[in-house]
């Protein structure tokens, strides 16, 4: 892909990167670029070869400052035409959730709105000195969708999620971190070092495993049901049958590090 696209996708090994590439406009995410995020993501969910994701921003000064509102006279106008545009937004949020491999926001600067929106949809946010968080929806006579105003109480609790959406205002690194929204806060030039040496050590871990961990936190946060325990046994009886649930135990027992082949 062009290094000029609004979106690029890497891979560098088992790591991909997903990056918002409009720098000039703190990387506001266009209509075209909410489906070419559900595209990009879905397409690295089954990529045998990717073990994990990091999403963010071009440059230092935002990870996303939020949707493009300079199109919404056009892309917003009116029931239908707003309809439209929030299925586009729901769809990148529910690839990146729903995505089985671990996900990582990596967020310098400005990360509001739907930026917020698509930090909140990873599994973990870490962040650099000097970060800016905030959900400006009630400053646009917006209601901010139900999917990730759970994930908002998910991660910060309802009071603070009812400070931050009834206030639209601008949460500061310190105050992100205590309140549980990001789980990492590093100066900026250890940012980007620190998330892909620490996706690097998941990536070498069982692919199966993590798969597992994550499916189960979520099924726990959706509410544990019978279907979803069935699912899990079945992923635990396929975790035991792998050849990497094998070369585990023999690098254990041979004081090795393992080397798992997703098989």
């Amino acid at each position: 892909m062009s290094d000029t696209a609004d979106i690029i996708a890497r891979h560098d090994g088992p790591v991909a990167t997903v990056l918002f590439n409009r720098p000039k406009v703190r990387n506001a995410i266009s209509l075209s670029m909410w489906a070419e995020i559900a595209r990009l993501t879905n397409g690295l969910a089954k990529d045998d070869s990717i073990r994990a994701i990091v999403y963010r921003g071009a440059g230092t000064e935002a990870f996303a400052s939020g949707a493009d509102i300079s199109e919404f006279r056009e892309q917003r106008r009116d029931t239908e035409s707003a309809r439209r545009y929030n299925a586009q937004t729901s769809a990148a949020y529910a690839a990146i959730r729903g995505c089985p491999k671990p996900t990582v926001a990596m967020i310098h600067g400005f990360c509001m709105g739907g930026g917020m929106g698509i930090a909140m949809a990873c599994d973990l946010r870490f962040a650099a000195e000097g970060a800016k968080f905030g959900i400006p929806a009630a400053r646009l006579s917006i209601i901010y969708g139900a999917d990730a105003v759970r994930q908002l109480i998910d991660l910060a609790g309802p009071a603070y999620a009812k400070d931050i959406l009834y206030s639209a205002r601008t949460v500061s690194d310190r105050e992100a971190l205590a309140m549980g929204l990001i789980q990492r806060l590093l100066p900026a030039a250890e940012l980007e070092p620190y998330t892909y040496d620490y996706l690097r050590q998941v990536a070498d871990n069982a692919p199966l495993s993590v798969q597992g961990a994550k499916m189960t936190v979520e099924a726990h946060l959706a509410g544990m049901t019978e279907e979803h325990r069935q699912r899990l046994r079945e992923l635990q009886l396929e975790a035991l049958e792998s050849e990497d649930y094998r070369e585990g135990t023999r690098a254990f027992l041979e004081k090795r590090p393992p080397r798992f082949q997703s098989r």
